[in-house]
């Protein structure tokens, strides 16, 4: 039987600084193939190419993955500044309405660092253009040295609510993750129930609240070591059963409310 198939939301890059390219992490191939169960297809993400209706019918589910430009701030209302770093902007004409036409299809999505921000500002949600900035805020961007494995080293705690969806998923109520971002949630989004922050306060776990779908998303990188890892993997292995109900069934689990 054909594995069901999850949209990885491609980045845009330069290869060898000069040839351009669409492009997505390994990792996130890995752990959707090895621990969700599911075929991972990188998506082109550019109105230019795809539409948001096509990708609906394409894929049962979507990873919205991290990538080093951010949401523009005229998303959310907001003037760019040098603080708010690179865009994507063909990106986010795809993302943005695509969390939305989810949340309300109830087709699943799992978002991640910069997926997990396109889900609070799809939803009506602002952003921090730098963490670090803010007063008694740790600095949460990737170390600028270091081996691959130091920079996703796990760094701190989460805390998820009491009962909540990410405590039940987790079998847990405090969890160590690795942290490298540099924006983060300022205001949540209509319906965005934050649900884990770190020690410092900083949003780090978030769902749509009254969603008929899986709508996780997470600050951190849960696709580093996510076979190995016991906060990353039965975070995959979730949204994998949630895209496989959707393939077969054509709905998704309902998120069981704090």
């Amino acid at each position: 039987m054909a594995r069901p198939v999850v949209g990885i939301i491609g980045n845009s890059y330069l290869l060898n600084d000069q040839y351009p390219v669409h492009a997505g992490g390994q990792m996130n191939a890995d752990a959707l193939a090895e621990v969700a169960g599911c075929m991972p297809l990188i998506i082109p993400s550019d109105p230019k190419h795809v539409s948001v209706a096509e990708l609906l019918e394409v894929c049962d589910g979507f990873l919205l993955t991290g990538g080093r430009p951010n949401v523009h701030p005229e998303e959310y209302g907001e003037d760019a500044t040098e603080a708010h770093g690179d865009f994507d902007r063909a990106r986010d004409a795809i993302v943005l309405p695509l969390v939305r036409a989810c949340v309300e299809r109830g087709q699943p999505f799992l978002g991640i660092c910069r997926g997990f921000q396109e889900v609070n500002v799809a939803m009506g949600g602002t952003l921090y253009p730098e963490i670090r900035d803010l007063p008694g805020r740790m600095n949460h961007r990737m170390p600028p040295e270091g081996t691959i494995e130091e920079k996703f080293e796990l760094r701190h705690d989460v805390t998820f609510t009491e009962g909540g969806v990410f405590h039940e998923l987790m079998g847990a109520p405090v969890v160590r993750t690795n942290t490298l971002h540099g924006q983060g949630i300022k205001h949540a989004g209509q319906r965005i129930v934050i649900d884990g922050h770190a020690e410092d306060g900083t949003p780090e776990a978030i769902y749509v609240e009254g969603a008929s779908g899986f709508t996780l998303a997470v600050q951190w990188h849960p696709e580093w070591n996510a076979a190995g890892d016991p906060v990353s993997r039965p975070l995959f292995a979730g949204f994998g059963g949630a895209v496989r109900q959707w393939a077969e069934n054509g709905v998704a689990p309902a998120l069981k409310a704090v």
